[in-house]
């Protein structure tokens, strides 16, 4: 039921800012919406409590986003809430900025090294990635994880390419007890 709440209702919002040219708008107001909210997790929790009535929350939702997003945003959120499914409303905003992202061939990328790369390093890295895939940019999250001993590990959506030292001693490993039986 929830990936379908986040379908509907991202991509509902997704067809309305294509519809009216305001994705920049849209975009940059749900950051702020997804922000605030995991910025506030009381706020958050009051919100989804199901002691506390949708009067009191329709009150809150208003004192705090009506007059600060679009009425379209606002609209959707109190829907949300409404019917109950204001716990979504994370993955809402996230499937519409993932929507976004995919019709501006905008990539996502996780990179994970054993040690902090250079700028140098990581500008090499965004423009080979670049070069092999199909998108126009990318948003590139950088971490470490030193257990890798050496090479990365790149994510890009569903798609891996583990190159670490770790991972390869792995499967060395694997191989070497495999041939021992």
């Amino acid at each position: 039921m929830a990936k379908q709440v986040r379908d509907v209702y991202g991509n509902a919002l997704f067809e309305l800012a294509i519809e009216e040219n305001r994705i920049d708008e849209f975009m940059s107001e749900t950051a702020a919406v997804l922000e605030a909210l995991s910025d506030n997790p009381e706020l958050y929790g009051m919100m989804t409590h199901p002691q506390i009535g949708e009067e009191e929350k329709v009150e809150v939702l208003a004192s705090i986003f009506k007059g600060r997003v679009s009425d379209e945003l606002y609209s959707l959120l109190g829907m949300l809430l409404e019917k109950g499914h204001f716990a979504d409303t994370g993955d809402v905003l996230e499937t519409f900025a993932d929507r976004v992202r995919e019709y501006r061939k905008i990539g996502v990328v996780y990179v994970t090294t054993p040690m902090e790369l250079a700028l140098a390093q990581r500008k090499a890295v965004e423009e080979r990635l670049l070069d092999i895939t199909d998108f126009v940019s990318l948003e590139m999250n950088f971490s470490i994880d030193e257990s890798l001993i050496g090479g990365m590990i790149i994510r890009i959506g569903d798609r891996v390419v583990d190159s670490s030292i770790k991972t390869k001693l792995d499967k060395l490993s694997h191989e070497l007890a495999a041939g021992s039986r």
